[in-house]
């Protein structure tokens, strides 16, 4: 092994550049381990009754969560750059991806489920069910709001990777199905 230091004493540029090289590689792999990480930042809280992952500037998101919060849920957020860490981690499948990607108890949730029909899985627990999702964003689901509402399916997912229509709602209101 090559001395660090030449006759002089001083350290030399070999030693350098391996140290420098060290502090790069582990910031990049110390870096991705943190971002990877499902629990850092307010995720980790565990008195909250869904933590929230959300991109900060959606505006939909933060309507949704404050319908949540109107519905007595207590909410942990984490902004996120991509929400798609998350889902894959949970095992959102694709085709059910939105704009926000949250963990309630012991199932996923995505897109504007309205806050009842939460509550209501999480105390049902129906078996085999791992998540609940309004796929998409559509209008008048909570959070998406405004005018002309339509109406819109609210699945269950299940371990099998079985779908079920839970409820159908138009806005905030049941639709018989």
């Amino acid at each position: 092994m090559k001395n660090s230091r030449n006759s002089t004493g001083a350290v030399t540029a070999n030693t350098v550049w391996t140290l420098a090289v060290g502090i790069v590689v582990a910031a990049i792999f110390g870096g991705a381990l943190w971002l990877d990480a499902p629990d850092h930042g307010p995720a980790a809280n565990t008195t909250a009754d869904i933590t929230v992952y959300k991109n900060k500037y959606c505006g939909c998101c933060h309507k949704w969560i404050e319908h949540l919060e109107a519905h007595g849920l207590t909410v942990a957020v984490n902004n996120v750059d991509s929400t798609a860490r998350v889902r894959n981690s949970v095992g959102v499948p694709n085709s059910m991806a939105s704009c926000h990607t949250a963990i309630a108890g012991d199932i996923w949730v995505e897109g504007h489920v309205p806050a009842d029909l939460i509550q209501r899985v999480l105390d049902e627990k129906p078996a085999g069910v791992v998540g609940i999702a309004v796929p998409g964003m559509p209008m008048g689901s909570p959070g998406m709001e405004g005018p002309n509402p339509v109406t819109y399916d609210v699945v269950t997912y299940a371990d099998d990777g079985s779908t079920s229509v839970y409820a159908s709602r138009e806005g905030l209101a049941e639709v018989p199905q």
